[in-house]
């Protein structure tokens, strides 16, 4: 596997910053909805850019191992996970908890300051008006399960109690083998109580944690287009640029379906050469295309997390929709859950509107939710314009809930990415190309 590098943390620009809490210590982005670019402003506290450059809230993102009841065992080496940071050897295979990434607690703000104009603002400090985004944990990789005991699991094993895909053993020899694949083919349903099976404070990664996560992404790279290639070189004022690459989203339809009937190919933790940091490790797969033929695919990490688009589609929680029938509105209604112990499925019971979707192509503007939660609200662009992601909404107005798919699939392209979204599937739907990620909320 060949990797590429784009760093863990980022040099400041010019000066030192004044880390007093009284300081304006934000920092963000700015959003223009006149302008198609995907490419964002990046905007800061008075004086405060060099705060900006050194990224504190990104560079507080690590590797750790956690427990059941969400103790964290050790952190790891950020720039080696095969170590503990204290320099011993970690133990990924399950043995010692859970290989998760510890999202650290900090402070969020989103402004409209004038029409179609948005500003996304992040602090470590409990500024006035900013809303508090407690701690949370997001396994590294889609997750696994362990199939003895039926919890929903983030491991690095090749274990047959952690056999991924479909749970076929009868290819554990096979070069489509499911060992140390991610697990599919189950639904969302069943995923939430297997990420139970394991405590009530571990879910299916929550629709508003993954959309954080791209806002962190988005503060970082000031772009919306998760697929912008990656690049190693900071701007001359110490900025990140590029984005995250294409991922695994090249791979012919068909070549993956007659290699491994549409299962996850890529194995946990590829791309852990890369540690805490961010960029895009090459992966090559024997015989993907047909006997002989090798397919080189590049798995895409984002401080420590790995296939955050492409790969597989990955159902979220707390996150809902209906689909109105004609005599309702045909609307198709967007619904969040901010406590997780409500979590359910097909009903508005303790869940809040949000906004209304948009029926499906390309993602031009979005709905800048207060609590963080990025929602399609206009289509029209395409793949490199505004948010470069597609929104998948049906056109049948039948009356019925559907569960939220993101993501998007190998074969899908240019579609894939952050926000590439699918609202055509109930929560009990099952199948070869869907899975899902751990997350722990203390």
């Amino acid at each position: 596997m060949i990797g590429i590098y784009i760093g863990n943390t980022i040099g400041r620009r010019g000066g030192s910053a004044d880390l007093s809490p009284t300081s304006p210590l934000w920092y963000g982005y700015e959003l223009d909805e006149a302008n198609s670019s995907p490419d964002v402003t990046r905007i800061a506290g008075a004086g405060k850019m060099a705060y900006h450059a050194s990224l504190p809230v990104q560079s507080l993102m690590k590797g750790c191992i956690i427990n059941d009841s969400g103790a964290v065992q050790y952190y790891l080496d950020p720039t080696d996970w095969s170590k503990k940071a204290d320099g011993s050897a970690s133990v990924l295979d399950g043995t010692d908890g859970q290989v998760m990434v510890e999202i650290p607690k900090f402070y969020h703000k989103i402004e409209n300051p004038s029409s179609g104009v948005y500003r996304h603002k992040i602090s470590l400090f409990p500024i006035s008006g900013f809303t508090e985004i407690p701690k949370f944990y997001a396994s590294p990789s889609e997750a696994q399960i362990q199939r003895s005991t039926l919890k929903l699991s983030s491991v690095r094993s090749l274990d047959a109690d952690y056999r991924g895909g479909a749970n076929n053993a009868a290819l554990d020899a096979a070069i489509n083998t499911d060992l140390g694949k991610p697990a599919t083919s189950i639904s969302l349903t069943n995923y939430r109580t297997y990420a139970r099976n394991r405590g009530t404070k571990w879910n299916v990664l929550p629709y508003r944690q993954i959309m954080l996560i791209y806002d962190l992404f988005i503060i970082e790279f000031a772009t919306l287009n998760s697929q912008k290639a990656v690049s190693g070189v900071l701007t001359i004022d110490g900025y990140k640029q590029g984005g995250l690459g294409n991922g695994v989203t090249t791979a012919d339809g068909t070549e993956w379906g007659n290699f491994s009937g549409y299962n996850p190919f890529i194995t946990c933790g590829a791309s852990d050469t890369l540690a805490n940091g961010s960029g895009e490790v090459s992966v090559v797969k024997t015989d993907f295309g047909g006997s002989g033929v090798n397919r080189t695919f590049t798995v895409p990490r984002f401080r420590g997390l790995e296939n955050l688009f492409g790969h597989i589609w990955e159902w979220h929680d707390g996150a809902s929709v209906y689909h109105q029938t004609a005599v309702e509105g045909g609307l198709h209604k967007f619904y969040t859950c901010d406590d997780p112990a409500n979590f359910a499925d097909g009903t508005a019971v303790n869940y809040d509107f949000r906004a209304d979707l948009p029926l499906s192509g390309w993602i031009k503007d979005v709905t800048h939710d207060a609590k963080g939660i990025i929602i399609p609200k206009t289509v029209g662009a395409n793949d490199v314009t505004n948010f470069c992601d597609y929104c998948y909404t049906p056109a049948d107005a039948g009356g019925y809930w559907v569960a939220l798919l993101r993501g998007g699939a190998a074969s899908h392209g240019s579609t894939a990415g952050f926000v590439d979204l699918n609202t055509s599937c109930t929560a009990s739907f099952a199948d070869s190309s869907i899975g899902a990620r751990l997350c722990y909320i203390p």
